[in-house]
């Protein structure tokens, strides 16, 4: 039996007649080896040679042949090892590792992310981090905790109950993770949003709890976008760098005032947008994204506004109606629409019937908001974004930032949407690195990652003051 068993085996190829936990378990074991061999992967390895009737000194081979040809094999001679959790695809491993760090433990909930984390890195991702038995095979030293974790609103007792306000979210999780095994350091990173979500009260909450775990941490919100660190994208996002407090060595204030330290990677320009784009994709728009541009370039020419400060909302030009049952925001632009449609009038009733009163638009293609200012003076010289909120016209300088969606972003010189692979490079990620599945999925895999060049100038900081 064990010999039948391990014939199915022997190639990389052959590991997917083993579960998403088996690969976990074996592939962590493969890449950490004592690091790893507690009680549980002890316990495993002895329930799963008993199950299965097969060694797992005998999967071993095929394990090596997957992470012999993976981008990413881990790190010889590691200067720190780290944990990586709520993982995505791995841009905090990537940063990390190319300071010199060993990832012991990676975990991540969704299965099309953890499938491009192990073709890249020849590891498979635990699951759920809030089951009990996942966190039992997190390692018991390690110096650096990582983590992308989703924005969640705490308990309505707000800041009076410290650990217990954070109970049932998954920060309560990284909480008791950061209890038992007390890293060096903690790099948090989630949307800039964060701070002032529930009116400031979930972010009040991490930092008190981070305090009484033991960490040092950035007086005020700390926010960085990629653009600051010269890649041509606005994505800011809240970064929490931590420092174990007996570690500190009285230097609190390096980490209180972290954005003093960060300040001088900034760069006073950005990369040019061609080094992102690839000249040699033949892509090209769909007929009806076409028209629609095709449509709104010659509206934008033809008004006589230059400077839009509010959403163009066809749907609202001859509206005749009492703008009092909108909300006041609304009311204000429909005002601005009207007014508009009044000074343009035969211009823009010969561009609606040209264009079959956009009756065959999609409602929210039906409305255009301008924001790259009076510099061009064409949609096809900007970046454009079909979204839930309209068709965005933005400067060619900097790419929007990147959706867990699929908006994908046009080039409008070239009229067609942005790859997958050059999404990948505006979060920096290396060209090594190869996407998984369709190019909906690595769009949404890339739209939730972390920007490796932010991560990786952030701790460097850390190493340099603390390591």
């Amino acid at each position: 039996m064990a010999d039948s068993k391990t014939d199915t085996l022997s190639s990389p190829e052959d590991l997917v007649n083993l579960s998403s936990f088996d690969k976990a378990v074996i592939t962590h074991l493969y890449q950490n080896g004592k690091l790893n061999t507690n009680g549980e992967y002890l316990k495993y390895i002895e329930h799963f040679e008993k199950a299965n009737g097969i060694l797992v000194s005998d999967i071993m081979p095929a394990i090596s042949k997957q992470v012999q040809r993976v981008p990413f094999p881990p790190v010889e001679n590691s200067l720190f090892t780290f944990v990586d959790l709520f993982a995505g695809i791995g841009g905090f491993r990537l940063a990390l590792q190319q300071l010199g760090g060993k990832c012991v433990f990676s975990s991540e909930w969704d299965k099309d992310a953890q499938l491009t984390y192990n073709h890249n890195f020849g590891e498979m991702p635990f699951g759920d981090i809030t089951n009990p038995v996942t966190k039992s095979f997190i390692p018991k030293y390690f110096d650096v905790l990582c983590a992308g974790f989703p924005c969640q609103p705490f308990s309505k007792g707000g800041f009076r109950n410290g650990f217990e306000d954070t109970r049932g979210t998954l920060f309560f999780d990284i909480c008791e993770i950061l209890l038992r095994h007390k890293p060096r350091f903690v790099l948090l990173e989630n949307v800039a949003n964060l701070a002032s979500h529930d009116n400031g009260n979930t972010y009040k909450v991490i930092c008190k709890n981070l305090d009484e775990l033991g960490y040092y941490f950035p007086d005020k919100p700390l926010i960085l976008s990629p653009d600051s660190f010269g890649v041509p994208i606005l994505r800011p996002r809240v970064y929490i760098p931590c420092v174990r407090k007996d570690i500190a060595n009285g230097n609190m204030a390096i980490v209180q005032n972290f954005r003093d330290q960060i300040e001088p990677f900034f760069v006073e320009e950005v990369e040019d947008i061609d080094t992102i784009i690839d000249p040699l994709v033949s892509e090209s728009l769909t007929p009806y994204d076409l028209k629609v541009l095709e449509m709104w370039d010659e509206f934008y020419q033809g008004i006589d506004l230059k400077v839009i400060g509010f959403p163009i909302w066809a749907d609202y030009f001859r509206f005749e109606g009492n703008s009092d049952e909108f909300p006041k925001w609304k009311a204000n632009f429909i005002q601005k629409n009207v007014s508009l449609y009044s000074r343009n009038k035969p211009f823009i009733d010969a561009w609606l019937k040209k264009y079959d009163n956009l009756e065959w638009c999609i409602k929210t293609h039906r409305k255009m908001e301008w924001q790259a200012g009076d510099k061009y003076k064409s949609v096809f010289e900007c970046l454009i974004q079909f979204r839930p909120s309209g068709v965005r016209i933005k400067k060619p300088d900097k790419f929007s930032t990147l959706v867990a969606m699929n908006h994908r972003q046009i080039i409008g010189p070239i009229k067609r949407k942005i790859t997958p692979d050059e999404s990948k490079l505006l979060q920096s990620f290396p060209k090594a690195y190869q996407l998984v599945g369709s190019p909906n999925v690595s769009l949404k895999q890339l739209g939730n990652s972390v920007n490796v060049r932010v991560v990786k100038n952030l701790f460097s900081v850390l190493l340099k003051h603390f390591g």
